[in-house]
């Protein structure tokens, strides 16, 4: 299904409304330490250099609003979210990818990771959210950053990032090589890893 055909504002299969915000992760809370705190662009970029910014460079970054739903992999969907951070697309503009980079790998605390192909990762409603509805991100929902990517279920955008890697080939993320699906698209219902098809991912 192309990003021409999503439905925005509907439910995908097999999801259920939901009203409030679940907390839902893998792991315990971390501890944030501003004074320690660094976001980091590597691997394959442009001028083959690491880009890194502190907490107080990333919060100066350009602030972004997007309207977006949000669908998690246990079946429940929230319609219409605002999101409030850093555009994906400001990212790829201060630190873009060599032009053979066809994945990203989102790095998060505790060496927790996702891998999205670039156009997920590009599009114009993915956003590195600080804020839902106008409030900060409570610790539990994934302060100081998480990755908001509506268009994939939830998982593929992590709590707590810390980084991203720019790719030349495709390698699967935590969840996705413990037998989640390589892309998420939830209006295709890929939920599970042996539901992919040739060319949905690496082999695991």
């Amino acid at each position: 299904m192309g990003q021409s055909e999503r439905r925005e504002g509907e439910l995908p299969p097999g999801q259920r409304l939901q009203r409030g915000w679940p907390v839902l992760h893998y792991g315990p809370v971390p501890r944030f330490k501003p004074e320690r705190w660094e976001f980091r662009v590597f691997g394959a970029t442009a001028d083959g250099e690491k880009h890194c910014w502190n907490h107080e460079e990333f919060s100066a970054l350009p602030h972004a609003t997007v309207i977006g739903d949000f669908h998690c992999v246990t079946k429940f969907s929230m319609l219409g979210v605002e999101w409030g951070g850093v555009a994906t697309s400001t990212v790829l503009k201060l630190a873009p990818p060599a032009p053979e980079v066809t994945h990203v790998m989102v790095w998060a605390e505790y060496g927790f990771s996702s891998n999205l192909r670039l156009d997920d990762f590009a599009d114009d409603k993915s956003i590195f959210a600080t804020h839902r509805g106008g409030e900060l991100l409570t610790a539990e929902h994934g302060f100081p950053v998480r990755l908001i990517v509506p268009h994939l279920y939830a998982w593929k955008g992590p709590k707590w990032v810390r980084g991203v890697e720019y790719m030349v080939a495709d390698r699967r993320g935590f969840w996705e090589e413990r037998g989640y699906h390589n892309i998420g698209d939830p209006w295709r219902e890929q939920r599970y890893s042996y539901q992919e098809e040739p060319g949905d991912g690496p082999e695991l």
